[in-house]
């Protein structure tokens, strides 16, 4: 952990619209200089966390404190020392990059000369020194993100709050918004993000949470989290169209093929997933209890097979 001060704390933290309850009494604690993710299907109480957390978003019970600060009287003087980047771009398309931050600058009081530093500084940072003039409609996806990103640090936030932030982009501009976010990690910058992606949080994320229904239902570190909820390595097997077994449709079947390769079974329409500590003995007893799979991948657990295990398979919409 980056420092031992507090500042995101909740406590009991709920969200209600009528009679739907977003965020049902979870505890959080954000500490200084640390990366802190929220997981969660869609529905999961993420956004609505995350916009109390922006202090745009009423607390409906509980007790939320941002820099030490009440949302619910200190709303402005914690807008001023926090940074948002919201998942859709809202960029001015009438300006051009440097104007978009020159004109966000000035609303949080800057002078036209430190907010033309700033800018300029901003603009290095994020590698967009030379589409300082292009209008915003001529840049990639992945120059519109870091041109966000570069606006939600022109008041130089202690605290920065990212809603999927490379939704849409490819790999390479997403490994680029990686290596600017963990720059601003190493200056001190707190960072507290949203994502879908599940190797993106193995990347950025010091300690995150898993959120279901409007609830933590796990709290760690990505490696911590995959020690505790999977295996070190899974066995991905796959069969030939119409050859894999009917027979691991049936539970007990399956849980007792799972003991003879020493690992649980969670059986899919297209492959059978075997959570083990020995992917490799896994693949040479596959010929031993009489299976013939067109093909065996092993590879190490990651976050994204503990977050299906939390969360389910289902599609949530």
């Amino acid at each position: 952990m980056s420092g031992d001060e507090v500042l995101i704390s909740a406590r009991g933290l709920r969200k209600r619209f009528g009679d739907f309850e977003a965020v049902r009494g979870i505890d959080v604690a954000v500490h200084r200089g640390e990366a802190f993710g929220f997981l969660g299907p869609n529905g999961a109480g993420k956004s609505s966390t995350m916009r109390m957390v922006a202090a745009v978003s009423p607390v409906s019970d509980g007790e939320l404190r941002i820099l030490g600060l009440d949302p619910a009287t200190d709303g402005p003087q914690i807008r001023a020392r926090i940074g948002v980047c919201p998942q859709e771009d809202t960029l001015d398309t009438e300006l051009d990059v440097l104007e978009n931050l020159l004109v966000y600058g000035r609303f949080f009081g800057l002078s036209r000369r430190e907010v033309r530093a700033r800018a300029d500084e901003l603009l290095e940072f994020v590698q967009l020194t030379d589409k300082a003039r292009s209008k915003v409609d001529q840049l990639s996806g992945g120059m519109k993100r870091r041109l966000t990103i570069a606006r939600s640090l022109i008041n130089r936030p202690e605290i920065l709050l990212l809603d999927e932030p490379t939704t849409g982009l490819d790999p390479q501009a997403r490994h680029v918004l990686w290596e600017r976010l963990f720059r601003l990690k190493q200056q001190g910058v707190t960072l507290v993000l949203t994502t879908h992606y599940m190797d993106e949080a193995e990347q950025l994320c010091d300690r995150l949470v898993v959120m279901d229904g409007g609830l933590i239902v796990a709290e760690g570190s990505p490696r911590a989290l995959i020690e505790q909820h999977v295996t070190r390595e899974v066995a991905e097997v796959r069969f030939a169209p119409g050859e894999q077994p009917d027979t691991l449709d049936d539970p007990e079947t399956a849980e007792k093929w799972g003991d003879l390769m020493g690992g649980r079974l969670e059986v899919l329409p297209d492959r059978v997933l075997v959570y083990t500590e020995d992917g490799d003995r896994v693949a040479a007893r596959l010929g031993e209890i009489g299976l013939r799979p067109a093909s065996v991948l092993v590879r190490r657990a990651s976050l994204e097979d503990v977050f299906l295990r939390l969360t389910g398979r289902s599609l949530v919409e």
